[in-house]
């Protein structure tokens, strides 16, 4: 330590520095710093003067700091330049100053090329983007990729779903991905499934009525019960749980007599349907989960039904929760917040169109994502959302309902100041946009 601090101190007289002051800045300098590996003090942005200093600078050798020196100097975004330093300190060895300079230019060339231009009608091209191969798109239903008997709807149906920001999905799904051994042994994750998969009395038995006796009956389907690692015990303790007035009695082969005081047909009816529905196990709402290997042979859990939000309370053994995806929107902005939500809806959008074989570009996809979810809530593209909720009276009345927007704007006494573009179209004036944003005046 003391060797390191003298070192530093004649560094840094060498350079010029008086003694005293030397002295005084390596109180504060921490000379431990000096024992670390070279490349670690190359990270350091600041790293270059100090091996300067200490005369074991490495000629030739592009270094951490020219790179980051240069990219900070640029005109390109924290997260671009976050990027470009980490991809350009990989290759770092293979550059010169030269192709440092020209790789960085072309990258803020790419990035200014990529900004549109003033004022230019962005929500009119990413309709255009997104409404012209939406005319292409399929109307079908199709299985979940790679694993038969769960359907996932795609192509246009499943656009609408998203831009209308349903909350009942006509085919919910939850990719389920699992920890550790539960991801690596099959017998280990489809015990899991069956842990989440919803399980009434009524799937592992048969309940009857008895006119006889006023009770209801119930014979317990053991192969079921061992496939669904449920047991006898756990059906008996779940009916109990109903009523305390609710009597079980064990019959010869294994049946179940259930008697609840009942008097009237009605009320027997109203009591066996009661126990049918009875949940033994697993989340209400999932109906079914199949196991199957994903990517990285891992198993993953494929399911029937969505219910993030269940799924996140119960914490059930074996779940990875930060890696499950469910395709309902909604359930997202609840359970995970408004960006996971944005997120989800570039991502449903992106891979639906990519299904099809579609290419548009993201940002336009962003953009109506940015739309839907600027308020902190998730808003359709419609008259019960963003379209009903615009200032101008005659854009929402061009959507929707034209009659009832103009007799309630009548009504309120509401004005138009004719700044989007569906009004001025409307009146035939030019939009406020693109050339209709500039005012010429000629001199007489």
């Amino acid at each position: 330590m003391t060797e390191g601090k003298e070192e530093v101190v004649k560094g840094l007289e060498n350079a010029g520095i008086e003694g005293e002051l030397a002295e005084f800045i390596t109180e504060d300098f921490m000379p431990v710093k000096f024992t670390v590996d070279l490349e670690e003090q190359l990270e350091d942005a600041y790293a270059d003067d100090i091996l300067t200093i200490l005369g074991r600078e490495v000629e030739g050798e592009i270094k951490p700091g020219d790179i980051a020196l240069k990219v900070n100097k640029s005109e390109l975004p924290e997260n671009i330049k976050g990027e470009l330093k980490r991809k350009l300190g990989v290759v770092r060895e293979k550059l010169s100053q030269d192709t440092l300079d020209e790789i960085v230019a072309k990258v803020v060339a790419s990035y200014v090329a990529a900004k549109i231009e003033p004022r230019e009608a962005v929500g009119i091209v990413a309709a255009q983007s997104i409404g012209e191969p939406g005319t292409q798109m399929t109307m079908r239903t199709f299985h979940y990729a790679g694993v038969g008997a769960i359907y996932i709807t795609l192509g246009l149906p499943r656009i609408i779903e998203i831009v209308d920001a349903r909350k009942k999905l006509s085919t919910p799904t939850m990719t389920i991905k699992l920890l550790e051994e539960y991801a690596s042994e099959r017998n280990k994750a489809e015990e899991l499934a069956m842990r989440i998969q919803e399980a009434h009395i009524s799937d592992i038995g048969r309940v009857e009525t008895s006119a006889e006796d006023m009770s209801v009956w119930l014979a317990l389907n053991e192969r079921d019960l061992e496939k669904r690692y449920i047991t006898r015990e756990e059906v008996v303790e779940k009916i109990k749980g109903l009523s305390t007035e609710t009597l079980i009695e064990e019959m010869d082969g294994g049946q179940l007599r259930i008697y609840n005081g009942s008097t009237t047909f009605q009320e027997r009816s109203k009591f066996e349907k009661t126990i049918a529905t009875t949940l033994v196990k697993g989340i209400e709402g999932i109906k079914q989960v199949l196991t199957r290997k994903g990517l990285g042979e891992e198993y993953v859990l494929y399911t029937v039904g969505s219910e993030l939000k269940k799924l996140k309370n119960q914490k059930i053994e074996g779940v990875d929760f930060q890696r499950t995806t469910t395709n309902n929107i909604a359930e997202i902005a609840e359970v995970l917040g408004i960006e996971a939500a944005r997120n989800a809806i570039i991502e449903e959008m992106i891979s639906t169109l990519n299904e099809q074989g579609l290419d548009v570009d993201p940002r336009h996809i962003t953009l109506i994502a940015d739309a839907m979810t600027m308020d902190g809530e998730v808003k359709q593209i419609g008259r019960h959302g963003i379209a009903g909720e615009k200032a101008s009276v005659l854009s929402r009345a061009a959507f929707e309902v034209t009659v009832d927007n103009l007799l309630e704007a009548a009504i309120h006494g509401e004005t138009d100041e004719l700044k989007g573009v569906t009004e001025n179209v409307i009146v035939g004036q030019p939009i406020k946009l693109g050339t209709g944003a500039v005012d010429l005046v000629a001199r007489k």
